[in-house]
């Protein structure tokens, strides 16, 4: 284990142990929130290179299915106690802003720091192309019960039955796209030079995936109850909180991985990376927890969003399109894409 990943994994535990005093203290509700928030991203970064450690072991295609089921863990435990408290919007918001902070704002920001320190940066365009063709199904899938609720047609008295539907084709095409991985298509896989290489022992990356996997459990309990408390106090709307503060905490500080990448050059690998992120939670983690919700014991997830986060999840799916479909990239397009998400972020600062 490097030096840098042991002073994440010691900031993690500190973290996490004060996050804990803090909540049974009863301390600050602002400051315990920020410091769980804090623990939480952690975490996230901890899940992600321990997986990516696991999976360096087993080949790229592996490394995929296992960053698709253990990535998000942080992010899907928060979602199931948010659910149970019955905090659906912040849920729909929290999801759709982890796929704009990684379509948008990770991305813009890998070409805009790629792109001044390697000017014009290409990078194969056929994964990136795939991916996007598969987020506008997601997107579809979003629309579709939005517009039947909306547009007051026959399926608005069954849109629970009509998101449970539409969660079951996204899973399927989930496990559609595993068995792609698997296969291992040459033209669409990055290059596996920039895959990264096993450095922790098997038993060191079983235990930290482990131990991060217990603490997100604690963590994420804490970072829900201490949710509403610091919406209050900010005088934010639950939306722009589940939108910015809960996807941010969640899983976009773990994708961070993709801007170092692209400051390496290796644009191939950083582009793939950063878009699956979006990816596996439009057909995993967003269906998965549809169909928990009915289960759960709390609010009931379902696919229907406001008019605003669908147009603003289109917006950030096509743009995403046009930057990744020529293989190149410059550092103004990655500007232009994190000007997009604060204007996006702006406009639900009030709900």
């Amino acid at each position: 284990m490097e030096k840098k990943e042991k002073i994440v994994v010691a900031g993690c535990a500190v973290a996490t142990a004060l996050a804990g005093i803090l909540h049974y203290s009863h301390a600050n509700p602002l400051f315990a929130f920020a410091v769980t928030a804090i623990a939480l991203a952690l975490l996230a970064m901890i899940v992600g290179d321990a997986t990516e450690q696991l999976g360096s072991r087993l080949g790229p295609g592996a490394t995929g299915i296992l960053q698709s089921g253990l990535g998000n863990l942080p992010e899907l435990l928060v979602c199931i106690f948010a659910l149970r408290a019955g905090l659906a919007n912040v849920v729909q918001a929290a999801l759709i802003g982890s796929m704009l902070g990684n379509s948008l704002l990770v991305f813009g920001l890998a070409l805009f720091i790629g792109g001044l320190k390697n000017g014009t940066q290409r990078f194969k365009s056929e994964p990136p192309k795939l991916i996007v063709t598969l987020m506008l199904l997601a997107v579809a899938a979003l629309i579709v019960p939005t517009l039947a609720k909306e547009i007051h047609t026959p399926a608005e008295a069954h849109v629970d039955a009509l998101s449970i539907a539409c969660a079951i084709v996204l899973l399927v095409l989930m496990i559609a796209s595993i068995y792609f991985s698997l296969k291992g298509d040459k033209a669409i896989a990055p290059d596996e030079n920039e895959m990264g290489h096993a450095e922790w022992s098997l038993g060191l990356t079983i235990a930290m995936l482990a131990l991060s996997g217990v603490g997100a459990a604690f963590v994420s309990d804490w970072f829900v109850e201490g949710l509403q408390p610091a919406i209050k106090i900010l005088g934010i709307s639950e939306t722009f909180a589940g939108l910015v503060v809960v996807a941010i905490a969640g899983n976009a500080i773990e994708n961070l991985i993709g801007i170092q990448l692209a400051y390496r050059n290796q644009a191939d690998y950083a582009v793939s990376v950063i878009l699956n992120s979006s990816l596996q939670i439009a057909l995993g983690l967003i269906p998965i927890l549809v169909i928990l919700s009915f289960f759960l014991g709390g609010t009931v997830l379902t696919l229907v969003l406001s008019p605003m986060l669908v147009a603003s999840l289109a917006l950030a799916v096509i743009v995403s399109a046009f930057v990744v479909y020529d293989g190149e990239s410059i550092w103004l397009e990655g500007l232009a894409l994190i000007g997009l998400y604060c204007i996006i972020a702006a406009s639900f600062w009030w709900g």
